[in-house]
């Protein structure tokens, strides 16, 4: 069940608005806004201030040369091994790598850890990407109520 409301904005501002949504694909504006609300409050509850969990794919690329870069990588991963999940690691070239880290956990310390990452010397290019999780019961189901299957290891 959606809920309609109405929303009146100046005319410049609605041909922005929809100049902003060919650009993006929208199909319609009532897409377009419901996708900006759900940014706006995905935003808010990743505020530092606020303790909320998160799961974050952190990207960076490094000179695998740099001095000892990649063993205090592997260091600072298993340090935080409550928050790495897995990581991919891609070679460039004879130099460059690519890692991209899957992390897990509360919103400022995945934070803390990617910006301790990133602030290494050798490491280029580096960027957290977050995305707050909500509690299992905002949808109204308990944490194993869902559409998929999981691997179990015995």
């Amino acid at each position: 069940m959606s809920e309609r409301f109405t929303v009146s904005v100046e005319p410049g501002l609605a041909e922005e608005f929809d100049a902003f949504m060919k650009r993006k694909g929208y199909g319609n504006r009532s897409e377009a806004v419901r996708d900006l609300i759900r940014g706006a409050l995905a935003r808010e509850r990743l505020d530092p201030d606020q303790d909320g969990a998160c799961v974050g794919v952190l990207s960076y690329m490094y000179d695998h040369h740099e001095r000892e870069l990649s063993k205090r990588l592997t260091q600072a991963h298993h340090a935080h091994y409550n928050l790495t999940v897995t990581t991919l690691h891609m070679h460039l070239d004879h130099d460059l790598c690519v890692e991209s880290v899957l992390l897990r956990g509360k919103a400022s310390d995945v934070q803390a850890f990617a910006e301790s990452v990133v602030a290494r010397p050798g490491i280029r290019h580096g960027h957290l990407h977050r995305i707050p999780v909500e509690h299992p019961s905002d949808h109204g189901r308990s944490a194993h109520q869902h559409d998929h299957g999981h691997a179990h290891t015995d």
